[in-house]
């Protein structure tokens, strides 16, 4: 994968180059960014130009092993990814080697793919992955054989922040001392959900979003549309190259999304003071709670962002503001003045505590039940003026 290819950060992509031609090869790093700023991509190339020993800040040379990361099969480079039993498997013990053939055709077809992405690819969408210890001994096995080059070797752990507790205390010393001429690299976009002992093991690296006119130029170039609609999608994406992917592609579950957004306001607005109005809310949130976990939180972050843009409309931060509604009966100019300075940390706080217990098992259906008699309350109080 070569540097150039990635969008944007050309700040990273020079320190990661240029630390490494100077030798200066931290032996764990944590890269710490939304999945659509690069970070997958970023690691994969960063890893390519230790163990292929690629100079000038590129990994152009066609030799076979920069050929062999063109097929993300060099035998130096090793992965470990959230992982969980698909149905009717049979599988009991799910760890990264059991779907690496997936792996390679997603990280060819969706360098900057979701945590769900990867779910749906192998079709768990409907459950957590997760790092687990099975995992941890798997990584610890690879990692005390040389290297198969007799240079560097590179562990990828994408999803660090799906370690669970037993997997991360078995790599602690191992990350703490590797083999010698052994790099990891951990990616994550929460950063807190990491162990702390291990976080104080890496140098962190925080990808910021990516710029407006990276993501403009790379649609242009790489999807051959004109300018203005390349433009109105980069500022739509809000930093996020994914983000911009779905939106070019019409994304599916973003029409789903707002659907179950506006029946969720509408039926919150209808049920202050209103008995009977209650049983529909609790209707919407039992049929959501049937749906994944990942697709709940994703379904959550989605509803922090369009909250989010109604308030920017609100205060007349219409330069901001890149929410295009697609369902006919529903307009964000008229929601807007429904969220203000009065209710918005609320929103938000009591959208972030859901997901936060949806992430740890918690009754989907209790969680968003509550949620939804929040929100009745949140959405009629009174704007200050």
């Amino acid at each position: 994968m070569r540097f150039k290819d990635i969008v944007g950060l050309p700040h990273i992509k020079n320190h990661l180059t240029t630390s490494a031609n100077r030798g200066r090869i931290p032996h764990a790093q944590l890269f710490v960014g939304k999945h659509g700023s690069g970070t997958l991509p970023m690691a994969i190339a960063y890893a390519q130009y230790l163990i292929c020993s690629n100079t000038n800040g590129e990994n152009e040379t066609e030799n076979a092993c920069n050929l062999k990361f063109g097929q993300i099969a060099h035998p130096d480079l090793h992965f470990a990814v959230p992982v969980a039993v698909p149905p009717k498997s049979g599988i009991k013990k799910p760890v990264t080697n059991m779907f690496m053939e997936a792996w390679r055709e997603f990280v060819k077809d969706y360098p900057y793919g979701s945590l769900y992405d990867w779910y749906r690819t192998i079709g768990v969408e409907t459950k957590q992955g997760r790092i687990g210890v099975d995992e941890a001994k798997d990584i610890v096995q690879k990692l005390v054989l040389k290297s198969y080059e007799g240079g560097y070797k590179c562990m990828i752990i994408w999803g660090a922040d799906t370690l669970n507790t037993d997997a991360s205390n078995k790599l602690l010393k191992l990350i703490e001392e590797p083999p010698e001429k052994t790099v990891f690299i951990l990616i994550a976009e929460d950063e807190e959900a990491i162990l702390q002992t291990i976080q104080s093991r890496c140098q962190v690296l925080h990808f910021p979003p990516l710029g407006e006119q990276d993501i403009c130029d790379v649609l242009i170039k790489s999807h051959s549309i004109d300018s203005k609609k390349a433009q109105n999608i980069a500022h739509q994406s809000d930093g996020d190259y994914s983000k911009a992917l779905h939106i070019l592609n019409q994304n599916e579950d973003e029409l789903q999304f707002e659907e179950w957004f506006v029946a969720w306001v509408r039926t919150a607005f209808k049920a202050k003071g209103n008995k009977k109005a209650i049983v529909p809310l609790l209707e919407w949130s039992d049929a959501i709670a049937k749906t994944g976990r990942e697709t709940q939180k994703r379904f959550l972050d989605y509803c922090i962002n369009v909250f989010r843009q109604a308030m920017l409309l609100n205060y007349k931060a219409n330069e901001l503001v890149y929410f295009q509604a697609q369902h006919v009966n529903f307009d964000l100019n008229k929601f807007a003045p429904f969220v203000h300075e009065n209710n918005i940390l609320q929103i938000n706080e009591a959208i972030q505590d859901a997901i936060y217990h949806i992430e740890r098992n918690g009754n989907a259906k209790i969680v968003l039940g509550d949620l939804s008699i929040k929100l009745t309350r949140f959405l009629h109080s009174k704007k200050t003026y």
